[in-house]
C-alpha cells in the first residue's frame, strides 16, 4: 500500500541563530535507521519556537530572515549528507516568535497542493510571544487517481510554568477556535502558481485561476480528511509547582538503572499532558507515541557547553538540569491516528509510527529538539470520502477569529517597533541619531532666532 512518510521536527530555538554544522549533523538522529532501504521523508516538518528575538519577529521580513534561512541551510546539508538529496522549501511562515517551515522531496513536488496558512496568538493582547501557525495541504498520488493524504501542520508554543495548566488548555481552546484557514484562491499545485506577498513568495505564488477551497466548509483545524499534527513547546510540566531547593535531589540522572526511582519514567508519571488528555481537557482526539526518552527542559548550561566538544562529553553531562525547574517533556508531537470523520476502529487509514526520539542537546537551547517520524497511507478517493455526521472539532470557531487576529497583528508591529528601539543595537544607535539630529535642529534655529 502507497503511503507518505513524514518526519516532523520540533525545537525551541531560545531566541539564537544555530550552529549550522552541529544542527546538521543531528538533525536525523531521530530517525529510524532499522528501515533496509533508508528511505528519505517525503514531508520534513520543522516546528520552531522563540525562533527569534522579539522585535525581529513582530517586525518580520528582513529582520527574520536569517534566522529561517540558517534552518533552510542545516536542513539542505543534513538532507544531502544522509539521502544525496536537496529538499524543496515549501513553507516558511511565522506568526509573532513561533515558526512553520515545511520542506517536500524534489519528486513530490509537482504532486502537493498549494499550502493553505492560519495563524493565532496567545500572548499578553493575543500577540505573537506565544502562538500557533499551522499549514494546510494536500498530496495527491501520480500512480493511483483520485488517491492521496490530506494533512494539517501546525507548530505551537504555549504558556510557560508550573503552575500554569489552565492557561496551556486555554491556549489549546484558542487553537481550535481562531486558527482558520481562509485562502480560496491558494488550492493549486505549487508548480502552477505565479505570485504571492508571504514570507514563501519564491516558491508559494497565489494561483492565477481561482479553485474552490478545501477550507469553505470546514475552515478550522479540524477537517473530515485531514490527519492533524500539532508540535511544539506545549510547555506542560511535571508538577503544578515550582521545585523547592530539596527537589533537585529528585531530578532524573542518566546512570539511573530502570527500577531506580531517579530513572526518568518514574517523573513522567507526573506528566500534566497525560493527565489532561486523559481528563479530556485539551487535544481532544489527538494521540501521542510512546515516549522512551529524558525530559527535554531544562538543561543547565553546563550541558549546552558540553555539546560543543562532543569527544570530551558524557552522557550524564547532558542530563545537568537547572534547579529552578521541574525537568519535563515540554516538547511534543501529537497527531490524530485517523482522520477525524473516519472510523478509528479501521486500520487501513491509521498513522504508522516509525519513531519518536529526542535529539541531542545543542550549544543553543536549554530544549532538546524531539522528531516524530510516521508513515501515513494513500487512500482512494472512497476511502477518503468522511462521515458527515462525526463530531469533528471540540469547540466552535470564534466568529471574531478575523477581527482578533488583525487587531493583534497591529499591537505585535507597535511592540516591535518599541522594542527594536529599546532592545537592538542598530535600534538603539537610530534612536541616538535621532535624538542628536533633534537637538541639533533645536540649536540651529535657536542660534538662528537669538541673531
Amino acid at each position: 500500500m502507497e503511503s507518505l512518510r513524514l518526519y516532523f521536527f520540533t525545537y525551541n530555538c531560545a531566541l539564537r541563530l544555530i550552529n549550522v554544522e552541529h544542527f546538521s549533523r543531528h538533525f536525523f538522529d531521530a530517525y529510524p535507521v532499522t528501515d533496509s532501504s533508508n528511505s528519505p521523508p517525503d514531508l520534513i516538518v520543522l516546528s520552531l519556537q522563540e525562533v527569534a528575538p522579539m522585535p525581529y519577529a513582530f517586525l518580520g521580513g528582513s529582520y527574520v530572515t536569517p534566522y529561517f534561512t540558517s534552518y533552510a541551510q542545516a536542513v539542505d546539508r543534513a538532507t544531502t549528507q544522509r539521502f544525496d538529496t536537496q529538499y524543496v522549501n515549501i513553507v516558511t511562515e511565522h506568526s509573532g516568535m513561533t515558526g512553520l517551515m515545511i520542506f517536500a522531496r524534489p519528486d513530490i513536488v509537482d504532486d502537493l497542493s498549494s499550502p493553505e496558512i492560519a495563524k493565532v496568538g496567545f500572548g499578553f493582547q493575543e500577540i505573537g510571544n506565544k502562538a500557533a501557525v499551522a499549514s494546510r495541504l494536500s498530496y495527491h498520488s501520480p500512480k493511483t487517481p483520485g488517491a492521496g493524504v490530506d494533512l494539517t501542520l501546525i507548530a505551537a508554543h504555549l504558556a510557560p510554568m508550573e503552575d500554569a495548566v489552565a492557561r496551556r488548555n486555554a491556549d489549546w481552546r484558542s487553537m481550535v477556535e481562531r486558527l482558520v484557514f481562509n485562502n480560496p484562491e491558494r488550492t493549486g499545485k505549487l508548480t502552477d502558481e505565479t505570485e504571492d506577498d508571504s514570507e514563501s513568495a519564491a516558491l508559494l505564488p497565489s494561483s492565477s485561476t481561482p479553485t474552490p477551497s478545501s477550507s469553505s466548509k470546514h475552515p478550522g483545524i479540524f477537517s473530515p480528511s485531514h490527519y492533524l499534527f500539532i508540535g511544539g513547546d506545549l510547555n506542560y510540566r511535571t508538577s503544578d509547582r515550582f521545585p523547592s531547593k530539596s527537589d533537585y535531589q529528585r531530578y532524573p540522572q542518566a546512570d539511573a538503572d530502570p527500577s531506580d526511582p531517579l530513572h526518568f519514567t518514574n517523573l513522567l508519571k507526573s506528566d500534566q499532558l497525560a493527565r489532561e488528555m486523559r481528563e479530556a481537557r485539551c487535544f481532544h482526539g489527538l494521540t501521542e507515541a510512546r515516549i522512551t526518552f529524558p525530559p527535554t527542559y531544562k538543561y543547565h548550561g553546563d550541558a549546552q557547553l558540553a555539546a560543543l566538544h562532543p569527544a570530551s562529553a558524557d552522557k550524564p553531562a547532558e542530563w545537568k538540569w537547572t534547579s529552578h525547574r521541574w525537568p519535563s517533556w515540554c516538547d511534543r508531537v501529537l497527531f490524530t491516528r485517523t482522520p477525524p470523520g473516519h472510523d478509528e476502529d479501521s486500520d487501513e487509514n491509521e498513522v504508522q509510527i516509525l519513531a519518536y526520539d529526542a535529539l541531542p542537546v545543542s550549544s543553543t537551547s536549554d530544549h532538546r529538539p524531539v522528531a516524530l517520524t510516521v508513515s501515513i497511507p494513500v487512500l482512494k478517493r472512497e476511502q477518503r470520502l468522511p462521515n458527515e455526521s462525526a463530531q469533528l472539532a471540540p469547540f466552535p470557531i470564534d466568529p471574531d477569529w478575523s477581527h482578533k487576529r488583525e487587531a493583534a497583528t497591529k499591537k505585535e508591529y507597535a511592540v516591535g517597533c518599541l522594542t527594536y528601539l529599546a532592545l537592538t543595537r542598530e535600534g538603539n544607535a537610530l534612536l541616538l541619531a535621532a535624538t542628536v539630529g533633534v537637538l541639533g535642529a533645536w540649536f540651529v534655529v535657536r542660534a538662528m532666532l537669538g541673531s
